[in-house]
């Protein structure tokens, strides 16, 4: 099966859906998700504030803790589960999670965020790793059932996930003498992975599908050397600092090599072609961002840059980049609507792209203007996915235009 039919998914005929029914967002994992992810991301600075104020003195988890907690595991997460039910109902050809089933995982999606802000430590900790756990499952029945052992591997991610989630509230209860950012680390890591993956798989096929006469190419050993290196970065900040101390050249060298490796296959996508297309332009800025997080954490292995800004290139500039990208073109291929971003969809594509660049190079080259850089990149961050919220309410809850199932 070539790498197109596997990545293909648009949903296949079927003539088992009730269409007639105006309110669809049970209908599949891409609509409740990608709704819950994008208000989230829009809310979350409003919950921030509220802790900075002083009105959740009882949170669980507060500042910083919450909100890098809350990106991987509430937002990033909830957007990740939302494409595989998605992609992964047409790869297996077997139905993912729907209606009821689907209903109660984002349920237990919003519990988690929930819980993280109220006195209840162990409940908060036991809901909130308990959703990717649920989701590889849910997963899993139809992978394993279609022995689609191409895709297995996104199951364990996302126990990865289940058990980095643990690991950090472990830690966090003293119950686990580990570094304490450890969890947040090894989910990061994992979250990069299937970018790394996903990317390598659609961005040269929406660029060639999308782009007149552009040609992205692959190259079999380039991709192999990726992936390879990118999951090179699990055991490597599984093993250091905390258990092993690597020379400082090591972890410098194995990052930039990495670096180098990603940015040979994006100009073999051909990035350039791409500048009057937006809803391809801003998947191949966002991968950008991947190349500048791993050269931002080479240097900073050589203490010639704070690693956070290193984690925010990685977050809010390649997570939140492909997000935004994913979430509008999957949407509209999936409700029957033309490939083609809005004026509403562009605006939230350079917002977020702006708040990348501002979040990152401001404290890096002018560390006095950190803390304005840091409120004009999350306003500039929420705006996006609040425009991707209210535009996308009714596309994602009402019937695709074609009267598909899906």
């Amino acid at each position: 099966m070539n790498t197109v039919s596997l990545m293909r998914i648009e949903e296949p005929p079927r003539a088992d859906g009730p269409e007639h029914r105006p309110f669809a967002l049970w209908r599949l994992g891409f609509r409740p998700f990608y709704l819950l992810a994008s208000s989230f991301a829009a809310l979350s600075i409003g919950a921030w504030a509220m802790q900075y104020a002083g009105w959740l003195p009882g949170a669980y988890l507060q500042g910083p803790l919450w909100h890098a907690h809350e990106m991987v595991f509430g937002f990033a997460l909830a957007v990740i589960v939302g494409f595989l039910f998605t992609a992964g109902r047409n790869w297996t050809n077997r139905p993912t999670p729907t209606g009821a089933a689907l209903a109660a995982l984002a349920a237990l999606w919003v519990a988690g965020r929930v819980l993280v802000l109220t006195p209840f430590p162990l409940a908060a900790a036991v809901v909130s790793a308990a959703f990717p756990l649920a989701a590889a499952v849910a997963l899993a029945i139809p992978f394993f059932a279609a022995r689609n052992q191409r895709n297995y591997f996104f199951v364990a991610l996302l126990v990865l996930m289940a058990v980095a989630d643990a690991l950090f509230h472990l830690t966090l209860a003293g119950l686990l003498s580990l570094p304490g950012n450890l969890g947040i680390q090894v989910a990061l890591d994992a979250v990069l992975f299937i970018m790394a993956v996903m990317g390598g798989r659609v961005i040269p096929m929406f660029t060639n599908n999308g782009v007149p006469g552009a040609a992205a190419t692959r190259n079999a050993r380039l991709e192999t050397a990726v992936l390879g290196m990118t999951l090179v970065l699990l055991p490597l900040d599984l093993l250091h600092p905390g258990l092993v101390t690597l020379p400082a050249g090591v972890v410098a060298t194995v990052l930039a090599v990495c670096a180098a490796l990603h940015a040979a296959r994006w100009w073999r996508w051909q990035p350039w072609t791409t500048t009057r297309t937006p809803i391809v332009w801003v998947l191949h800025v966002a991968y950008l961002w991947i190349i500048v997080h791993l050269a931002l954490r080479a240097a900073a292995a050589l203490g010639w840059a704070a690693p956070s800004v290193a984690t925010h290139a990685l977050t809010v500039g390649a997570i939140g980049g492909l997000i935004i990208g994913m979430i509008t073109r999957t949407a509209r291929g999936h409700t029957g609507r033309p490939l083609r971003a809005g004026r509403g969809e562009v605006v939230a594509y350079v917002l977020v792209a702006l708040a990348a660049v501002v979040r990152t190079f401001v404290p890096l080259f002018a560390p006095s203007f950190q803390i304005a850089s840091v409120t004009v990149s999350a306003a500039m961050w929420s705006a996006a996915f609040a425009i991707y919220a209210v535009v996308y309410w009714p596309i994602l809850t009402r019937p695709r235009l074609d009267g598909r199932p899906g």
